[in-house]
């Protein structure tokens, strides 16, 4: 038998679960973590043709140059798996002119080896100048979203398992399991805030072009305390049941 009030820490864990599950998907999915804002002004002076500028981000050859460049000047937002620009739409002018609500955004996926490759410290590629913290950076910021959903799944999973043994014990196991997605959830968004800040240093925004969080880094963060909390009512209820249970079990026996 179970106490109302174990029950309900269930149940509000649970939810909270679940919103930091589709919360965190969301963010996964989405392309909006960092997004930059370029004025008129600076790009009009460079002449900057963006029909050579699309090519280079759409179909040139993968390089943190060619990538980030278009997204300075274009009004880019980059994801974990997205990286996308603003163009004109079909029929304008090839050269960039005063911003122009017919504007589309343009989208292209990093492909899995595209997420393993090596940084560098320089804007010359050279084997003497791997930059092995942004490396890995860039590597924990995709890869530990993804445990920490593997790791919420296995909880509901382990939590299934409790439900048809009937038995209050693996709960403690299902909190401990949300207290490390939560701290995946929270890693992944501290690796991709230091792999931009490195990124810039090595690669600085033109003069003008500012740099902001998006809503779906933001959707991320949330995640983690919802995670937390989730755990910490996992963790309460399993721990208080037991000793309840043991309580009654010695009173009987006496």
């Amino acid at each position: 038998m179970v106490d109302n009030r174990y029950a309900t820490a269930l149940v509000i864990g649970s939810v909270l679960s679940l919103l930091a599950t589709v919360y965190l998907s969301v963010a996964v999915g989405t392309q909006h973590w960092y997004q930059y804002n370029s004025p008129p002004g600076p790009v009009k002076q460079k002449d900057v043709n963006v029909t050579e500028l699309r090519e280079d981000f759409i179909n040139g050859e993968f390089g943190e140059k060619a990538v980030y460049r278009p997204m300075f000047l274009l009004n880019g937002t980059l994801g974990l798996w997205w990286r996308c620009i603003q163009v004109p739409a079909p029929g304008q002018s090839h050269w960039f002119k005063e911003p122009d609500p017919k504007t589309k955004m343009q989208c292209v996926s990093f492909t899995l080896p595209q997420q393993f490759i090596t940084k560098f410290i320089t804007k010359y590629d050279s084997d003497n100048d791997k930059d092995l913290l942004r490396t890995y950076l860039w590597r924990c910021q995709f890869l530990l979203p993804l445990v920490s959903l593997a790791l919420v799944f296995l909880s509901g999973l382990v939590g299934v398992c409790a439900c048809l043994c009937r038995s209050f014990t693996p709960t403690l196991g299902v909190g401990v399991l949300h207290l490390l997605a939560g701290l995946c959830s929270l890693g992944s968004v501290c690796c991709f805030l230091a792999g931009v800040d490195l990124l810039h240093q090595v690669y600085p925004p033109p003069d003008g072009v500012e740099g902001s969080l998006g809503w779906s880094l933001y959707l991320a963060l949330i995640s983690f305390p919802l995670q937390m909390m989730a755990a910490a009512l996992f963790m309460w209820a399993a721990r208080s049941h037991r000793k309840n249970y043991t309580r009654m079990t010695a009173y009987r026996v006496a």
